[in-house]
């Protein structure tokens, strides 16, 4: 069986509405660090990406020494607890990294169902502090090891004076609260004329019909640009030519689309939720307000269009704290994970 080589279990682009997700992007990143990679799942539909993730991991048995496995709440997490079970008894060593700002809601419901999944893993990473806090009863030796951007990919322009051009990067689903961006739009129109807003991402749930029936009852359909989904590599272009980011949603872990406007140097204002405060202090790098509130998600736009210091330094100091997740500086911490297993021999803590 070869060295450094791996089977990475998660959603891959076809199943992410057409961006990469974190783990196309890790395949890419060992790939090119000299490993071998076999990935699954791009499927569609919750029952075919299960089949390929098991049909993948026992055919390619005899190929790969080790496995990655994201570990979602809802029903992704039955695609983990049935894949990492095939996995085990392939006494193949297993990784896993926990997403979502669900999952400890989740996890509070079913504490020995998820303990019982993380007691078979080598290890357990956090992709945030939030995570690792409130994950850390189910798997006591977790390991903060936080997702990853490549800084060379998103240019970066001081917004000391910003123009009234906003940004909002997500799915349409109600969980991320597309809606909110338009009620903050529309209080903030009478001030700003000339204000704009565009919004990248694929439709999930059908909120983005909502959102465009409340953009024409406000009066505002106009001043909004629906881009829809957009590739990875698109993303960057599309933040260069805005100056405020929107984060609206209800739920969070450690969105790489708020890393990426900061690294971009765009005014980010998001709601103070999940592990958001964790990723951003606010005013410092970004400006916090509370979960669906349309009028302070307003008043800090307002805030950064009529106060120039306090957008450049937001601007500055966002480009620096992304600096601290380039893949540069998080790769060599997953390849030293890794190498502390010897190829093929499963380590556990049941």
């Amino acid at each position: 069986m070869p060295e450094n080589s791996i089977l990475l279990i998660g959603v891959f682009p076809l199943a992410s509405g057409g961006r990469k997700a974190v783990c196309e992007e890790m395949a890419e990143r060992l790939q090119a660090a000299g490993w071998r990679v076999y990935c699954a799942s791009a499927k569609t539909g919750r029952i075919a990406r299960l089949l390929d993730m098991l049909w993948t991991a026992w055919t390619n048995r005899r190929s790969y020494s080790m496995a990655h496995v994201e570990v979602f709440s809802g029903p992704a997490f039955v695609w983990a607890e049935v894949v990492s079970l095939l996995l085990w008894l392939l006494n193949k060593p297993q990784f896993f990294t926990l997403h979502g700002g669900n999952l400890p809601a989740f996890s509070r419901q079913r504490p020995n169902r998820v303990a019982a999944l993380l007691r078979r893993a080598v290890a357990v990473t956090a992709p945030s502090r939030y995570l690792y806090e409130q994950m850390i009863p189910y798997r006591q030796d977790l390991v903060l090891l936080p997702n990853a951007l490549d800084l060379d990919q998103h240019h970066f322009r001081v917004r000391s004076r910003p123009a009234p051009r906003l940004i909002w990067v997500r799915s349409f689903h109600r969980i991320y609260n597309p809606q909110l961006a338009v009620e903050a739009l529309a209080r903030l129109t009478p001030e700003f004329p000339d204000i704009q807003l565009t919004m990248l991402g694929p439709d999930k749930d059908g909120s983005l019909e909502m959102v465009r029936e409340t953009a024409k009852y406000r009066g505002i359909l106009d001043r909004i640009t629906f881009a829809g989904a957009v590739s990875k590599s698109q993303v960057p272009g599309w933040l260069d030519r805005a100056d405020i980011f929107l984060n609206t949603t209800n739920i969070d872990n450690m969105p790489l689309s708020v890393l990426e406007a900061m690294a971009s140097g765009l005014c980010v204002v998001t709601t103070d939720v999940g592990g958001i405060p964790y990723l951003a202090s606010h005013g410092k790098d970004a400006l916090l307000v509370p979960p669906d509130d349309a009028e302070a998600l307003a008043g800090a736009v307002q805030a950064l269009l009529r106060s120039p210091d306090l957008a450049g330094r937001l601007s500055v100091n966002a480009r620096h704290t992304a600096c601290q997740y380039d893949w540069r500086l998080i790769l060599p911490k997953w390849l030293d994970l890794f190498g502390t297993v010897e190829a093929g021999k499963l380590v556990t803590t049941s």
